[in-house]
């Protein structure tokens, strides 16, 4: 075993995603207590050029027609071979679908350990997971074998995961890809909707302490008072209050706005991962240990109905009317 941090780089449509450049920069923190390199894992077809601003010593490049688009099977196969032949410290994975899929397989296949929800590792290199909706913080050594971890977004910022230096690529030799179980047949876009909110530049998002759908009507007119629109967590557009277009986070929008406000948004992981990148994030919330706080620039412990109408009137106010 190697004292390398390997990160498996996600990306889609010829876009890296940001938690890979959480991983990296995760990677060059634990890097520094091993004593390894940061190693960039890329996957696909034809997309070496994602590899030029990835923080990484090195990228192994492993470029194949069965990797274009993910499937558990091509990914696992390829990353149990390389975990195999280089036996690295660790292999960070997003703990994302595609990233909780091939760890999970992986872990199982190779007989590895896993560690789940990690935000962040410590001086010591300790790692920091996020359990129970983020409202339990365990910390803990990783293996002294190879270990696989899937990592959240919170710790790091994307942008430290970033370099202007194009890192060295090396083209690793791909294993035989045969008798893969799953193939994709068809990348189905999500429908555009009402307001595209990974544009707006203000968003006030709600979550379950909105309480019911007649409250809806508040969070607009203090949308409407900032200038911004109304976006929401996933059980305000599972209850069918707002459309799937205006959800932010995993299986939504990430967002990138100058101003999102947080009514009523406990801040799972899931969610937090679509506003990682947001300027500003302000956050409302009864639950003094809701992990929102965690993130958020500027908070407040109160119940969003009892602050939204004062709000709204004060901004009205200092905007002329």
């Amino acid at each position: 075993m190697n004292q390398d941090i390997y990160v498996v780089i996600e990306h889609l449509r010829g876009q890296v995603a940001d938690i890979s450049y959480v991983m990296l920069a995760a990677a060059g923190d634990l890097a520094q207590v091993t004593g390894g390199e940061v190693v960039a894992v890329l996957l696909g077809h034809d997309v070496q050029g994602l590899a030029n601003n990835l923080a990484a010593k090195q990228v192994l490049y492993i470029d194949h027609p069965a990797l274009a688009d993910f499937t558990s099977d091509a990914y696992r196969k390829v990353l149990a071979d390389l975990i195999s032949e280089r036996g690295p410290r660790v292999v960070l994975h997003g703990h994302t679908s595609v990233g909780t899929d091939v760890a999970s397989a992986l872990s199982v296949q190779l007989g590895l350990p896993l560690v789940s929800s990690c935000r962040s590792f410590g001086p010591d290199g300790k790692f920091v997971s996020q359990i129970c909706g983020g409202k339990i913080m365990a910390e803990g050594d990783l293996a002294d074998t190879t270990t696989l971890v899937t990592m959240i977004p919170g710790g790091y910022k994307p942008e430290e995961g970033q370099s202007d230096q194009p890192p060295e690529v090396t083209p690793v030799e791909v294993p035989v890809l045969e008798g893969l179980r799953v193939t994709l047949a068809q990348y189905i876009e999500p429908e555009v909707g009402d307001v595209d909110i990974s544009r707006e530049p203000i968003l006030v998002s709600v979550g379950r302490g909105l309480q019911n759908e007649d409250n809806l009507e508040l969070a607009e007119e203090l949308a409407k008072a900032l200038g911004g629109v109304v976006s929401s967590s996933r059980p305000v557009v599972d209850q069918g209050w707002l459309p799937t277009s205006r959800m932010v986070g995993k299986s939504g929008q990430t967002v990138k706005p100058k101003l999102y406000l947080a009514l009523g948004i406990s801040g799972a992981p899931e969610h937090v991962e679509g506003i990682a990148d947001s300027e500003l994030i302000v956050a409302i919330n009864t639950d003094p240990t809701a992990p929102i706080f965690d993130i958020a620039q500027y908070g407040a412990e109160v119940d969003l109905l009892d602050l939204i109408e004062v709000l709204t009137e004060q901004i009205q106010e200092a905007r002329g009317g």
